[in-house]
């Protein structure tokens, strides 16, 4: 989706998607999935509205603020797997989550910790993604399967 955009050029297509849904101008279908997706993140509402500090600003974890690019980068990632059932059944556990947690939101919550973690580990070893563990991993909180994945 944004395979060719370097940090700032990502954080502008968030910026200018912000922007234009609370401008009420016409949007592009991504743009209205960004800024639903900004809309249910109020905690990010002032820095989106501020861009050169949301430009600039580099989002260490030891200043225990999570970074709101990667985050909602996440939740876009899960939403399209959910779409597509990419690896397939990871629609019926997001459904699991959804219907465990009565929100679909919260179930993204939940499965953002198990999808960072499995870009970690593969970006830790220099490999691809596993999606077989990930995949085991998310339907086990789903409740779906009671399998180890490590």
């Amino acid at each position: 989706m944004f395979a060719d955009h370097d940090r700032n050029q990502l954080r502008r297509v968030y910026l200018a998607a912000w922007q234009k849904a609370r401008n009420g101008l016409p949007m592009e279908p991504l743009e209205r999935q960004l800024a639903e997706l900004i809309g249910e993140h109020p905690e990010y509402h002032a820095l989106l509205e501020a861009p050169d500090d949301a430009l600039g600003r580099d989002f260490a974890s030891q200043d225990g603020q999570g970074n709101p690019f990667l985050h909602l980068g996440l939740h876009m990632a899960i939403r399209e797997q959910v779409a597509t059932d990419r690896p397939a059944g990871i629609r019926a556990a997001w459904q699991a989550l959804c219907a465990h947690h009565g929100d679909a939101h919260a179930a993204e919550h939940g499965m953002i910790e198990v999808l960072a973690q499995t870009l970690w580990s593969a970006q830790r070893d220099a490999t691809a993604p596993d999606e077989r563990a990930y995949l085991a991993r998310l339907q086990q909180i789903a409740g779906l399967s009671q399998s180890d994945p490590s």
